[in-house]
């Protein structure tokens, strides 16, 4: 298994870096399909006879594995290397697959937990931040658009995965319930042997590469700008955890858009049909989708700051008008909280380029893990804010899209904590020469694998 040594993944002259978002593709494609387990909840509901709640937490189990998979092995993937880290995920995720249906078909519902949930978790950490590294590495003059290339994979996952995963359920067997073993186990091997593809074709850039005609940032005092501190470092400063809140309160505010989006427009939906509830469910899928690639994109031009003042000062004002017009306009209403969908996505994808502008390219992916320890919070927080409050209102008496006009209005002030941690994000402050590590000491770093 040498050939995944990172030594071994060394590009020879003449690689093309655009190989290497295929790659990435193929891994985040992979792993996207964890936004689509909504659609075996009900068919694994009825198999396990249990409740939604029950199924619920298999996803809830994985998106928190991601975020610590990602913190404890980011540094492991940055030795290692992107090639042994995408087969490691490819490994885990395939795995998930095989020990769910494992649970599935003995009726062992904690079986389901171990391996969709846990096995499958960390390998959806270790496949979400192993490419996205190594891209920043190959791009560093568009760092934003490289990532959003590789994370609006993850984004659109789901549009491949759910209308996949309904033909398995349609096609394995009479009813879904019992279609879910056969279906698992195809997904388990289809998405291994996508990851294990990306694997093989993905190369890291040779020690002092560069982009032709591309020459690294110059910081005041006239010297390169480091490539990069450790992630020890990083971990230590005010600036890492201003971006841990300014990451964790736009994905509560985004997933509190999924969460109270669908019930708020139930009421015109059944006036108009299914059809136009599906289409409008796939609707903010592509908006989560594009968004990943356009905003991270544009941030290239506008600077990651600048960027994420929009995702958190314009959603803010967004989420406001939502929480005072209603569903009184269909159209309205679509279109606001398509626009906040994508700065959901959005904000995924511009967060590891505003890490390389702050702590270099190095270290990012080690960095970028830690950081995603504020989705698994959000992951938690923004469905139990949304729920709870739905509850208290319920009980009071109210009903529909009233439900959620106070979680509304609370998801704009968590909106103004993010805008405020955003404003208030500075450069770190100049290292005394010598102090910092380098271009020099990183490639040093680099080329001998972290050794």
């Amino acid at each position: 298994m040498s050939f995944l040594d990172r030594e071994k993944s060394v590009a020879p002259p003449g690689y093309s870096r655009w190989f290497v978002p295929p790659a990435a593709l193929a891994v985040h494609l992979s792993i996207g399909q964890v936004y689509a387990f909504s659609v075996f909840k009900a068919p694994l509901v009825e198999r396990f006879d249990s409740s939604l709640t029950a199924i619920g937490v298999v996803f809830s189990i994985a998106i928190v594995m991601l975020g610590l998979s990602a913190a404890f092995g980011g540094k492991w993937v940055e030795l290692n290397g992107p090639r042994k880290a995408m087969f490691a995920a490819g490994v885990c995720w395939g795995t998930g697959f095989l020990v769910g249906a494992l649970g599935v078909a003995t009726g062992q519902l904690w079986l389901l937990y171990l391996g969709y949930g846990v096995i499958g978790g960390i390998g959806l950490g270790i496949g979400y931040i192993s490419p996205v590294s190594t891209l920043i590495k190959w791009f560093p003059d568009r760092p934003g658009m490289a990532t959003g290339m590789a994370i609006m994979g993850f984004g659109g996952g789901a549009l491949i995965a759910s209308p996949l995963s309904a033909e398995l359920l349609d096609r394995y067997a009479a009813t879904p319930a019992d279609a879910i073993v056969p279906a698992f186990l195809t997904l388990g091997a289809v998405y291994f042997a996508a990851m294990v593809l990306g694997a093989l074709v993905v190369k890291v850039p040779p020690p002092g590469w560069r982009p032709d005609g591309w020459e690294p940032p110059v910081s005041a005092r006239g010297t390169a700008v480091s490539e990069g501190v450790s992630v020890e470092r990083a971990f230590r400063t005010r600036q890492f955890w201003l971006l841990w809140i300014v990451l964790f309160c736009n994905v509560t505010a985004g997933i509190g858009i999924l969460e109270q989006a669908s019930p708020m427009v139930q009421d015109f939906f059944t006036r108009v049909g299914p059809a136009e509830a599906a289409g409008y469910v796939g609707f903010l899928s592509l908006c989560n989708m594009v968004g990943r690639f356009v905003w991270s994109s544009t941030s290239d031009a506008l600077g990651r700051k600048r960027t994420y003042i929009g995702y958190l000062g314009v959603g803010g004002l967004l989420y406001l008008l939502i929480a005072v017009a209603g569903t009184g306009s269909v159209v309205l209403f679509v279109a606001v909280t398509g626009v906040i969908l994508s700065f959901y996505g959005g904000g995924f994808a511009t967060i590891p380029a505003y890490l390389k502008d702050l702590f270099g390219s190095f270290n990012v992916g080690a960095v970028h893990g830690r950081l995603l320890t504020a989705w698994s919070c959000a992951g938690i927080a923004g469905p139990l804010i949304v729920n709870v409050i739905a509850d208290q209102q319920l009980a009071a008496g109210r009903s529909g899209a009233d439900l959620y006009t106070f979680s509304l209005a609370l998801m704009v002030g968590v909106m103004a904590v993010g805008f405020t941690a955003n404003m208030l994000v500075r450069p770190l402050p100049a290292e005394p020469d010598g102090a910092a590590e380098g271009p020099a000491g990183a490639r040093v770093r680099e080329a001998g694998g972290g050794r």
